[in-house]
């Protein structure tokens, strides 16, 4: 009997944990009894009951894991560590809150067995704020252009992994991951099924707009050059329109040296623009090497603080 792992990332999600199992375990039943099952659980140092609750479900079924974290890692280091300790011949990957829905885990587990090695859930609506999803539009299409690997639009992480990428993921040893990245760089041969992403269920989004950017920043140093590049032109530019523009005031002074006054205006403009331009791209420059310094220093993913059910 195949055994198909879900992994399921936590944090503060005490409405959700147990009518999420529920599902799961509902649809196994009904669409997939021929498959033996795994849940798991990684809590990311939740501050609620989430964890109280996990622990109950894992005393009435075996089949239910926890994997509980000392501290927050991260939204991505956890589900990326938590994947690597699946059991299953494949894994499927889904948030907690609902907005993956759990009846595309059979749609999965049918294109896995005809023989493809990833299955991901790819969004074609969606039921959040619609400014949202119009900027998370804009967004993959810019890191798809700039990057120099072919991203995947609208693609969260949900989706089926088979053992053999999840044995690659282990191979990996990057300390700063990315999965959405990984699976467009690295993944195999893929099979993409487009959905409607629901609400969420209970609770609120964890999400903010510097979780927003943090994830954007490594996607973005992680896989595109162009901020760097964008950098050296604009300076070349800039540095050719300023030695015209003196070249044009040294020859105005010379013609007209009583009448042609250059004014104070003009330098004060230029330097307050190339002093907010050099600030721009160090900070540019500065994201690159953070991304560098999170690789060098090679923390571990996480440091988990309890198993239950392994």
């Amino acid at each position: 009997m195949k055994k198909v792992s879900i992994l399921i990332p936590t944090y503060n999600e005490e409405e959700n944990v147990q009518p999420l199992s529920e599902a799961i375990i509902n649809e196994f039943k009904k669409e997939l009894p021929k498959y033996d099952y795994e849940i798991i659980f990684i809590d990311n140092d939740s501050q609620d009951k989430t964890r109280d609750i996990i622990k109950k479900l894992c005393e009435k079924n075996k089949n239910i894991k926890a994997i509980f974290n000392a501290k927050n890692f991260g939204q991505f280091n956890s589900p990326f560590y938590g994947l690597q300790q699946t059991t299953g011949d494949c894994t499927i990957l889904m948030c907690a809150d609902f907005q993956d829905p759990v009846d595309m885990i059979p749609k999965f587990v049918r294109e896995w067995e005809n023989g493809y090695k990833i299955v991901i859930g790819i969004k074609n609506k969606s039921r959040e704020n619609k400014l949202m999803y119009f900027l998370r539009s804009i967004y993959y299409k810019m890191i798809k252009k700039f990057s120099n690997v072919d991203q995947i639009e609208h693609f969260t992480g949900f989706g089926l992994y088979d053992k053999d990428f999840i044995e690659v993921l282990k191979n990996l040893d990057d300390s700063t991951p990315f999965l959405r990245g990984i699976v467009a760089e690295l993944g195999f041969k893929r099979k993409e099924i487009c959905y409607e992403q629901q609400k969420r269920k209970f609770g609120k989004t964890h999400n903010n707009l510097y979780s927003l950017y943090d994830a954007a920043m490594i996607s973005f140093t992680s896989y595109t050059k162009v901020g760097l590049r964008v950098a050296v032109f604009f300076g070349v530019i800039v540095s050719i329109i300023s030695f015209i523009i003196g070249i044009v005031y040294l020859i105005l002074k010379l013609i007209y040296w009583d009448k042609f006054v250059a004014g104070v205006a003009p330098m004060l403009i230029g330097i307050f623009f190339l002093g907010a331009l050099q600030i721009f791209f160090i900070g540019i420059v500065g994201e690159y090497i953070m991304a560098i310094n999170n690789r060098v220093m090679h923390r571990p993913l996480v440091i988990e603080e309890k198993r239950i059910n392994f």
